[in-house]
């Protein structure tokens, strides 16, 4: 170990600021060291640092060649085959550089070009084995495809006759031509053949039709040509038009729409990630500029936002599509010149749908989710705003919007500007704020609470309690909302209004949160509330959108422990919540996993620090309480009667949602719920086998950072107890290891680390494969930083993990790199006190020595007490222990002869003769 070293922080070659001091040729030498290492990333860096120094033309060659074999390992193809093709225009016998060549060609899809490198290289070596196998397997590749396109030639015609053929009758034939010519789109040599057969022009034919079964036939073999291939999704883009591919969305056949969407959504996939599949000759040496295009298709979907001829579902659509294309991917990315367009163009239509009143004259036509759709775009909008003057801009756009109905358009106006407060108050809270302080905002939402008109006050009290939510109104509300909230509930006659109207009394009497002590209501008011609410919610004669509010109200009332208690005897409300999480209205998803967090108490709390209690006792400060019933045994068997109503298949379908509402704050509260759920070892196989393995992962690899962590964690408890191979059949499998890898990094707690490594360790024991997904993921650095670990379990972890690990060659070859410690940490490990410890570190060592023989050669060199250790081993009283000793000094003896004259000339010889002869230890 090096002194002072963090964990997971192995010996790095430092490149910055050392330009005077090194030069390229030792650069190249400590990239090549990096390289046989198995460090990938570090060695392409030296090779970068070197290249920017100055050195001869020969040496640039080298280095171009050693970073296109980088580039490989990396699987970043383009990249290795343009250093290569600079390594071969400096020597063009450069064998080694035109084999590499022919191998990031061959992955980039263009095996004509690669077999033609690989000829050369045959030429330049005759006898080389290599070179002759890798264009015999080549050729025969070659030959498949060239099979397979003459094949598909007289198909394509075939299927575009029968289905545009007007006396064709037969329904069963044009079903089958349909289902050919999707899955023929599904190949590339199939789709380019389409596309060369004018198959564009008669797929526009098809879309013409007006005929739904045609349509969607069209629109998913055009998935299949557009999926990855820039140069000819703005072809077909060319050929279609944006207007028609809009007008289709809007069509009033929702599958016909949804299938636009998808189409809609691979195009504006391939137009922002370029060329990935091509095999047009020398196509990637033009440049394509697709930004035109795709601000054509972003500004046709803004238009169809305030269409009135649009369908619903088309206009749910086109938020869904541009809530996914609009903004950045990662605050890494610096540009954010989309958002900024977008809300320059199209800020006021998005704002249309948000502010629409149902049944309203003048309104568009919206579905249950189309204002959450809505908030949900201005929220992601708003957050990809990247300084002040960006965010003043938005907020005097959405202001101006909500005076431009407030002011001269009588009442159905002002309707529409509270309903446009109600939408930024659910998306961007400041916006939100900043338009509720219009004067005379506030003052209308009251007075139209008290409407006469059910849909008046139905909007009136939505965005009262959309309000009540954020704390800079609360107490105004609290102020003069509570007697007419309450005066509603007792009073009103439409369960629609009282039930609104009691979610408004329950944000507001749940400010104080799980604080026992911060009660806000009476004695006895909260549980009068919470029975109310799951009487409702189990009362199917009212429609799911009133009933959605119900649910409103218990993810408010159960921050009270009574509460949670009430909620799980009630298997009925309990199942009736469930039901709604899986109807089409998904815009009660986040009120059904705050809940569910509540029940579970799955929320972050800390335990105050005992001096500071003391402190504020003194100073006589408020300090929180902990309800009696919130403690660990009332959790777990809350936890237990959920399982049994059936919480988890209630999840994996909130999960499988591809609807705006399941936002990234949404998906980590189901993240938290499905590791309290997990806690227990002995839940863990019922929450696998109804499904909450498979919804783990995708929660795991996209959202917020703490509810990745949380879904990682949970599968980490899965992998540790269950056999991971029923737990994750087939290729889930590997999509595990990101996630598990994930807990290795060093913000994490010691707890994360801990679960981390002994899930990777079931793992890593399972397959080569999947050794190999964990080295690809770059665990290994990780792993060896644990093992220097002061925690005791985390050091073991980490060496147990590494047992399994040494399985891989990769891993071998790295005990014996030039400078590392590992095999000496290894064989000094297998002689410490801790028998755990020395149980996993002498396994590796076993493991090393029969699999990889040259380590036991390296053994004597890296300690000079390697002797007593192994002997220590050999008469320990541990017989799994002495096992183990015994199997290192056999591959030892087996190894060398130098080796296994110095184990001779010591005692070892005397202890293995005593151990021999020992009956009850076969």
């Amino acid at each position: 170990p090096i002194p002072g070293q963090p964990p997971g922080r192995g010996p790095r070659l430092c490149l910055t600021g050392t330009r005077r001091q090194v030069t390229a040729e030792q650069l190249r030498t400590q990239g090549n060291a990096l390289f046989q290492a198995g460090d990938h990333g570090a060695a392409l860096a030296a090779y970068t640092e070197a290249l920017s120094l100055s050195c001869p033309a020969a040496e640039r060659a080298v280095l171009h060649r050693n970073r296109a074999a980088c580039y490989l390992k990396l699987e970043d193809y383009a990249k290795a085959e343009a250093d290569a093709t600079k390594a071969i225009e400096a020597d063009n016998g450069d064998v080694k550089a035109l084999f590499r060549r022919s191998q990031a060609l061959q992955q980039l899809g263009r095996l004509d070009q690669a077999v033609s490198d690989l000829q050369r290289c045959v030429t330049l070596e005759p006898r080389n084995k290599a070179f002759q196998e890798a264009l015999r397997t080549l050729g025969s590749s070659m030959h498949e495809k060239m099979k397979t396109m003459s094949c598909t030639d007289s198909k394509v015609e075939q299927m575009f006759q029968i289905l545009l053929d007007p006396e064709e009758k037969d329904v069963d034939k044009k079903q089958k031509a349909v289902q050919n010519l999707i899955v023929l789109a599904r190949e590339e040599a199939g789709a380019e053949k389409i596309f060369q057969s004018d198959g564009v022009r008669l797929l526009t034919q098809l879309l013409d039709t007006a005929k739904a079964d045609l349509m969607l036939a069209a629109l998913r073999t055009l998935v299949g040509l557009c999926s990855g291939h820039r140069s000819r999704t703005m072809a077909i883009l060319a050929e279609l038009g944006a207007p028609r591919l809009s007008a289709v969305l809007g069509v009033e056949h929702e599958q016909v729409s949804l299938a636009a969407c998808n189409l809609l959504h691979v195009m504006f996939d391939s137009l922002k990630e370029g060329l990935q599949k091509d095999f047009r000759g020398k196509e990637d040496a033009v440049v394509l500029d697709s930004s035109r295009d795709l601000k054509l298709l972003i500004k046709h979907l803004l238009e169809l936002l305030a269409l009135e001829g649009a369908s619903a579902h088309g206009r749910d659509n086109a938020l869904n599509l541009l809530i996914k294309v609009v903004p950045r991917k990662s605050p890494k990315e610096t540009n954010n010149s989309m958002s900024l367009w977008v809300i320059d163009q199209g800020l006021k239509k998005i704002l249309e749908v948000g502010s629409s009143v149902c049944g309203s004259p003048g309104s568009l036509p919206v579905t249950e989710n189309s204002r959450m759709s809505a908030s949900v775009l201005l929220s992601k909008l708003y957050e990809d705003l990247k300084c002040d003057t960006e965010r003043e801009n938005f907020h005097h756009l959405c202001e101006d919007y909500v005076r431009s109905w407030f002011e001269g358009h009588e009442l159905p106006g002002k309707l529409r500007a509270i309903q446009t407060v109600s939408c930024l108050l659910q998306g961007p809270s400041d916006a939100g704020n900043r338009v509720l302080e219009l004067e005379g905002i506030m003052d209308s939402m009251l007075s139209l609470c008290a409407s006469v008109c059910e849909a008046h006050q139905l909007v009136a009290v939505e965005a009262l309690i959309h309000a009540a939510d954020k704390a800079k109104r609360a107490s105004f509300i609290t102020a003069n909302g509570v007697s007419l909230l309450k005066e509603i509930y007792k009073h009103s006659e439409r369960d629609s209004i009282r039930i609104r109207a009691l979610v408004g009394l329950c944000k507001l009497g749940s400010a104080g949160g799980t604080d026992f002590s911060m009660k806000q209501f009476a004695e006895g008011s909260t549980m009068k509330l919470a029975k109310q609410c799951r009487k409702w919610l189990c009362n199917e004669a009212i429609d799911t959108g009133t009933r959605r509010w119900a649910v409103e109200g218990l993810a408010y009332l159960t921050f009270d422990a009574d509460v949670k208690e009430e909620f799980v005897e009630d298997k009925a409300a309990m199942q009736a919540m469930f039901h709604l999480a899986k109807s089409e209205d998904r815009s009660v998803l986040y009120a059904v996993a705050s809940t569910l967090v509540n029940c579970t108490n799955s929320y972050d709390h800390e335990e105050p620090d005992p001096q500071m209690l003391e402190l504020a006792k003194y100073a006589k400060q408020h300090i929180p309480e902990q309800h009696p019933k919130d403690k660990p045994e009332f959790v777990k068997r809350r936890v237990r009667k959920l399982l049994t109503a059936g919480v988890v298949s209630a999840l994996t379908c909130m999960v499988k949602s591809e609807n705006p509402a399941l936002t990234n704050s949404c998906r980590e509260l189901i993240s938290r719920v499905f590791l309290a759920l997990v806690e227990e070892a002995e839940d863990r196989g019922g929450v696998v086998a109804q499904g909450g393995g498979k919804a783990l992962i995708p929660l795991s690899l996209e959202g917020t950072e703490v509810g990745q962590t949380k879904a990682a964690q949970a599968l980490a408890k899965i992998t540790i107890t269950s056999n991971p191979e029923m737990a994750f059949p087939g290729e889930r499998i590997y999509e595990v290891v990101r996630p598990l890898v994930s807990l290795l990094h060093l913000q994490r707690t010691g707890l994360e680390n801990f679960e981390g490594l002994m899930a990777l360790t079931n793992l890593a024991g399972i397959s080569e494969r999947l050794r190999q997904k964990i080295l690809k993921e770059r665990a290994v650095p990780m792993i060896e930083g644990y093992m220097f670990e002061e925690h005791e379990l985390i050091r073991l972890a980490a060496t147990e993990c590494m047992c399994n690990m040494a399985m891989s060659k990769e891993v071998q070859e790295l005990f014996l790199a030039e400078g590392s410690d590992r095999l000496k940490l290894m064989v000094l490990y297998s002689g410490e006190e801790d028998e755990k410890l020395r149980r996993a570190a002498s396994g590796t060592l076993a493991m090393l020595t029969a699999l990889h023989p040259p380590i036991c050669k390296r053994i004597p060199q890296v300690t000079v007490h390697w002797l007593e250790i192994l002997q220590a081993l050999l008469l320990s009283p541990s017989a799994e222990l002495q096992h183990r000793g015994a199997v290192v000094v056999m591959n030892m003896m087996a190894a060398a002869r130098e080796v296994a004259e110095q184990l001779i000339a010591s005692e070892m010889l005397e202890i293995l003769s005593v151990l021999a002869k020992d009956k009850d230890k076969p």
